[in-house]
């Protein structure tokens, strides 16, 4: 599609950390990005160290650290100085237990303070790190804490009851489940801790663990089609790169107001939503609630957020109620707002321009990548649609399989292929947990192969085209599901859309597409005939829907992917696979 390229501002009331992106590409070492952490003594490196304590223990000790919305309307505050406390607490709290270093401890929990402080908190202690979805079934749980050898968990005692009590007789190595809540309701729990009990007996001062920088600190699971979930394993080398890419990519600056709006129950929410903005000493907003598009506006208003960092289907969903609210709050504390999960539509960025006078800087990386890799920055021009350049430090490419071993590398502008990355970075995934083999397959010819198709402009600007298993093979036509998706989405009657390959006996596949619709609009044959023909004066009998149905709802994760899999095993009849990032069942 042509879209006009939206042109970086011509003066800034605050200049953007990459100004000359040539320049910092050429002149960019890890090695010295290194050199702005503080890091520990003999070269060791702790997340939880840069993130808080070398805060706590300088200048910034009083500054807000984060700032706690509740869904009652409560707030709660956290200076870094007492951030440093609580986690400590914590971190002396696993000790008395006798957790040993490399141990893990999972945290199933929505996104309330304890959260964050037992995060962060393990992490001081040497531990690994292993965030839930709240949203997870007793399956899900049971299946990650298993495969990781979960030694520790931190839940509500509301989950507990409702998740996590049937599994327990399964999860012999699971020692210790501290639950959050009321004393009363806790005490009725046999075999479990009082987190707020033990966290009031614990000291306040902890000598962090001397973790080693590949020492394992974070483990995220990511569900693949079928099968068991991957582990993707991290190390608190990671760190070098949350700082560096919130610096470049995100334009932190020290009075940043910060609203990550993703859950830690997903590597952004961990990555963004904890680690970068901390290391960098600015103050993070967590809002407890779940979407709501005139809360969220009001929390921008209100806390004068200036960086604010969400996903495509948060944007689509705001776009779908529409700007008449937007008219009734002030965004001129905002300064940048990006977009991550899935790449954002071109319609999502516009709109971003003329809702909030910004537009949706979008940016692209994956869990195994632990940061951001590729983004649209502040001081080059937007083309919407493009996931954006390559991040200093990292080297993409587009690669073409040649056999089962080999790649080429794609050099001509224009031309899709697999979107790959040379390894080396620090938040680069060291494996998956107990599948060295799985890891293997990851690497060919001295690439990351990412599993995405993509193409680059004659800039240098990447686009995203589709998962390699999402590709549509039609008469011939490779057809990238995004790009139909983003043209439906032009259509004012269109909240959302997926799209997926249907088996067809001519042509091998063709196109079909599942549509929301925004709320003025009735599903009726007339308006999918309407669909229909756009599509088809838009994209050509090619690319164009041959079906188009409505849905309720597009199935998405929880950060924000559509699950084309799963539309097209719903409408093939097939098993639908794992369901466990499902956004709601």
């Amino acid at each position: 599609m042509a879209w006009k390229t939206i042109e970086k501002p011509r003066a800034w009331t605050l200049a953007p950390n990459l100004l000359d992106y040539e320049k910092t590409r050429e002149t960019f070492s890890w090695e010295e990005a290194r050199r702005a952490l503080d890091g520990l003594p003999d070269g060791r490196l702790n997340i939880a160290y840069e993130a808080v304590d070398r805060h706590a223990l300088g200048s910034r000790r009083d500054h807000l650290a984060l700032r706690w919305l509740g869904r009652s309307g409560e707030t709660r505050d956290f200076t870094y100085g007492e951030l440093a406390k609580q986690t400590n607490r914590f971190a002396n709290v696993l000790k008395k237990l006798g957790l040993a270093r490399g141990e893990r401890v999972f945290l199933l929990a929505g996104r309330i303070p304890e959260l964050y402080i037992s995060a962060l908190g393990a992490l001081k202690g040497g531990h690994v790190f292993c965030p839930l979805f709240s949203a997870f079934g007793p399956e899900p749980i049971r299946q990650r804490i298993s495969l990781a050898d979960g030694r520790v968990l931190v839940t509500t005692a509301a989950l507990f009851k409702r998740k996590v009590a049937e599994v327990c007789a399964s999860l012999p190595g699971l020692k210790h489940i501290l639950l959050i809540g009321e004393p009363g309701e806790i005490n009725a729990i046999a075999g479990t801790h009082d987190f707020r009990l033990l966290m009031a007996q614990a000291g306040e001062d902890f000598a962090i663990a001397s973790t080693q920088p590949e020492d394992l600190a974070l483990l995220h699971f990511t569900s693949g089609t079928t099968g068991t979930p991957k582990g993707a394993m991290h190390v608190h080398e990671a760190v070098v790169a949350h700082y560096m890419t919130g610096r470049i990519a995100l334009d932190f600056h020290p009075g940043d107001i910060f609203w990550c709006t993703a859950d830690p129950g997903w590597v952004t929410g961990t990555s963004y939503g904890i680690i970068a903005p901390l290391t960098h000493g600015i103050t993070s907003i967590v809002n407890e609630a779940d979407f709501d598009a005139e809360q969220w506006y009001r929390i921008v208003q209100e806390q004068r957020v200036s960086v604010w960092y969400t996903a495509p289907t948060a944007v689509r969903m705001m776009m779908k109620v529409g700007t008449d609210v937007i008219r009734k709050y002030d965004f001129s504390s905002l300064r940048l707002i990006a977009s991550v999960g899935e790449p954002l539509n071109p319609e999502g960025v516009v709109w971003g321009q003329k809702a909030f006078g910004l537009p949706i800087h979008d940016n692209w990386w994956q869990t195994e990548t632990g940061g951001i890799m590729i983004a649209n920055y502040l001081a080059l021009d937007i083309r919407p649609g493009s996931m954006g350049r390559p991040l200093p430090g990292i080297e993409a490419g587009i690669v073409r399989r040649v056999g089962d071993n080999a790649v080429e590398e794609v050099t001509q502008p224009g031309v899709e292929g697999e979107l790959a990355l040379r390894p080396g970075w620090p938040s680069m995934f060291r494996g998956y947990l107990n599948d060295e083999e799985r890891y293997r397959k990851c690497f060919i010819g001295g690439w990351y192969l990412t599993g995405d198709l993509a193409r680059r402009d004659a800039d240098g600007y990447f686009w995203f085209v589709g998962r390699a298993d999402d590709v549509i093979k039609s008469s011939g036509h490779l057809i990238g599901p995004f790009e139909v998706e983003s043209l439906l989405l032009e259509h004012p009657a269109v909240a959302e859309a997926g799209v997926i390959g249907k088996p067809d006996p001519v042509a091998g596949e063709v196109v079909k597409a599942f549509v929301s619709l925004k709320p003025a609009y009735t599903w009726n044959d007339k308006l999918r005939r309407e669909l229909l023909g756009f599509a088809r004066q838009r994209l050509g009998a090619v690319v164009a829907p041959r079906e188009i149905d409505c849905v309720a709802n597009v199935p998405k994760t929880r950060s924000g992917k559509i699950m084309r899999r799963l539309l097209k095993a719903r409408e093939l009849g097939l098993a639908e696979g794992d369901l466990s990032t499902l956004e709601s069942q």
